[in-house]
């Protein structure tokens, strides 16, 4: 290849900027974690200006021009964004609806009026997993503390038997299941099937949540017995049934593009035949962009219109939804310029040779990139899409399967021990009135069960599958 060519490449993007060597390459790594880690854990900057930093940083300590550096950022950020920003929106906008419509509201009461007693943590798991799917995790705590509150108030329960398995809920649609930004992203840089990721998500996730969520909270009841905070506690008045979608019209609305991308996974397997009609449709169907807008076009009247919305409302509700995820939108993509950064300087060749005489597994390996990551920053988005960046080289080689499984491990990582680098962690203790201690008994150890008990799942799928 001539050197003209090389440099085209690199403009654009998607070929070697820096011959530097890997010992280098290992240190310009590590500062510019480092640099990133420090700019929003010390500085208190925000993720995309940390980012974006942190990605010239590591292209100056490789040895690259920064012009080339800054080609590679921009392609990757612009990537990113074309690859997951469109359905980032399309999930924020389907949460808005089902919170405006009244549509969660719906889930929460019709299955809590059916969970008495004992069943009460099963049906707090239930409804934070259905209500998590399409709400990003801060939108789903602020959505569900209430409900949380008040079922530990009226059923004299502990807190954390109700807010614990919540919580959990939550936490693992945000790690393990898209459309989250988290394992989007994580599928895009490594190229993984959608389809084929959601569910082997799904198994992971429901054993996940159950031994996180109702049977850890049994033991964290007991290390932190605290009754529902009074000051955060507000009796909703009772809503028109009129004016609140059905039940099964809000599950259906939720759970709609989950079953489009299962069923092209499925089909994929089974007819495997591009040239099938079958699969043809099911291939559009079912990809991310169309079930994710069937989605909303269904929730327009199955939850906006059955709750009495005007056209008008409907669509200053699209325009509330997409103005809070301007933040995130940023974030995913200097994300994604960061890991596009991290694969032009080589450091992908660079693992992939040092990885060759590891007795290490791929799956730990992305698990452990994730979890450093993860505790450094405290952004579980910006481990998995970092995690993504340093281990995609190692996906080339791979059966789609164990891509997914890939994905799953780094998301599991990005959730280990959320401590006080996390905005949640500081969610979650003042909206449950706990102390820095209590918070770290209960929430950061919740955490860490979904982190070790995701990998050991994905690990054990990974000798099946």
């Amino acid at each position: 290849m001539t050197s003209l060519s090389v440099e085209t490449l690199a403009a654009a993007g998607t070929g070697p900027i820096t011959s530097a060597g890997n010992t280098q390459l290992g240190i310009a790594v590590l500062a510019g974690i480092a640099v990133i880690v420090l700019l929003i854990t010390r500085l208190k900057l925000h993720a995309f200006l940390a980012l974006t930093v942190g990605s010239l940083a590591l292209g100056v300590f490789a040895g690259a021009p920064l012009a080339k550096t800054i080609a590679s950022f921009t392609a990757g950020l612009g990537a990113t964004v074309a690859g997951v920003g469109v359905l980032i929106a399309l999930g924020a906008i389907l949460g808005r609806l089902l919170a405006d419509s009244g549509g969660a509201d719906e889930i929460v009461d019709t299955i809590l009026a059916r969970a008495k007693g004992r069943a009460m943590p099963w049906a707090m798991v239930l409804i934070a997993s259905v209500i998590g799917l399409p709400l990003f995790f801060e939108v789903g705590i602020v959505l569900l503390i209430p409900v949380v509150l008040l079922v530990a108030k009226r059923g004299n329960y502990s807190l954390m038997r109700s807010g614990i398995p919540a919580l959990a809920g939550l936490s693992v649609m945000h790690g393990l299941i898209p459309p989250h930004p988290g394992p989007l992203v994580a599928i895009d840089a490594l190229h993984a099937n959608l389809g084929v990721t959601l569910a082997l998500g799904v198994v992971v996730a429901i054993p996940t949540v159950i031994i996180a969520g109702p049977l850890f909270s049994r033991y964290a009841a007991r290390w932190v017995d605290i009754p529902a905070p009074e000051r955060l506690i507000t009796e909703r008045p009772p809503a028109d049934p009129a004016h609140r979608p059905r039940f099964g019209a809000t599950v259906f609305t939720v759970l709609l593009p989950v079953a489009l991308m299962l069923v092209k996974a499925l089909v994929d397997i089974v007819v495997n035949d591009p040239a099938n009609p079958v699969q043809r449709v099911t291939d559009v169907a079912g990809s991310p962009l169309i079930a994710l807008l069937a989605a909303v076009l269904v929730g327009m009247f199955t939850l906006g219109r059955a709750a009495g919305f005007t056209k008008g409302q409907l669509s200053a509700t699209v325009e509330k939804s997409l103005g809070p995820i301007a933040g995130i939108l940023l974030i995913v993509g200097a994300g994604g310029g960061f890991k596009q950064t991290l694969i032009d300087v080589g450091v992908g060749q660079m693992i992939l040779d040092l990885s060759k005489g590891w007795a290490i597994p791929t799956l730990l390996l992305a698990w452990l990139i994730a979890v450093a990551i993860r505790l450094a920053t405290g952004s579980a988005t910006v481990a998995t899409i970092s995690a993504a960046g340093l281990v995609a080289p190692l996906a080339a080689g791979m059966s789609t399967t164990e891509t997914a499984l890939l994905v799953l491990a780094i998301g599991s990582g990005s959730l280990f021990f959320s401590h006080v680098n996390d905005a949640g962690f500081w969610m979650v203790k003042e909206y449950f009135g706990m102390t820095v201690g209590q918070t770290v008994k209960t929430w950061s150890v919740m955490e860490t069960i979904i982190s070790v008990v995701g990998l050991g799942f994905v690990l054990l799928l990974s000798l099946v599958v």
